[in-house]
């Protein structure tokens, strides 16, 4: 086939436009990826600091509770009801103004007064530490596990908020379940999970809850 030179100049410039046109394409599907790859990894964070959150609660609860009932052996799972080791929690911390941590400020509804006081402020605590106490050995082992662990920390404290009325229910062999009221402490726990420096963390998450410890 015989081509001319218009013919020839036309093929050209659409082998370009072409080219031109899938290298465009090529560049947005990578730009695609790359988005979806950071906005799963960015979900992924958000989704393990909640779970970091979640833990500083079961923390400070485990915590009021070996402060009532004793702490609990891990070894035998019996707790130590020597005297002395058994006491209810109650507000004996000041608030430090001057020392707030972006965790508690983030609890719009907790006071800024220097005379609050609330029972128990354990700050900066890894979660990684969780998994490795130093007692039993490692048991996260792989070095990319451990570096991407080190990164999310826990927060939380906890105040005594008064007497507090509840049923609880029980069952007899002799008779049947029935209900009664109890007296026990309130207690409110707030708790955070953070990933990067705790004093001014990259993801920070808060939770709180509620729970009545009988006395």
């Amino acid at each position: 086939m015989i081509f001319n030179k218009n013919q020839k100049g036309f093929t050209l410039i659409l082998s370009l436009v072409l080219l031109l046109a899938m290298s465009l394409m090529g560049g947005s599907l990578i730009v695609i990826a790359s988005s979806d790859h950071q906005s799963n990894n960015a979900g992924d964070e958000y989704q393990q600091t909640f779970y970091v959150a979640e833990t500083a609660l079961m923390q400070a609860e485990k915590s009021l509770i070996d402060t009532i009932l004793g702490p609990l052996n891990v070894a035998n799972g019996v707790r130590d009801t020597t005297p002395g080791t058994k006491t209810l929690p109650t507000n004996v911390l000041t608030l430090d103004t001057d020392n707030l941590s972006p965790c508690y400020k983030s609890f719009r509804n907790l006071s800024r007064d220097e005379g609050f006081r609330y029972v128990e402020h354990v700050r900066s605590q890894s979660f990684l530490d969780l998994f490795d106490p130093g007692e039993t050995g490692r048991i996260v082992t792989d070095p990319l596990e451990r570096r991407k662990l080190s990164q999310f920390f826990y927060e939380f404290f906890s105040v005594n908020s008064g007497t507090q009325t509840y049923k609880a229910s029980g069952t007899s062999i002799k008779k049947t379940s029935t209900m009664m009221q109890r007296q026990g402490s309130l207690f409110k726990i707030y708790g955070c999970g953070m990933m990067g420096d705790p004093t001014d963390p990259e993801i920070l998450i808060p939770l709180e809850t509620i729970i009545v410890l009988s006395h």
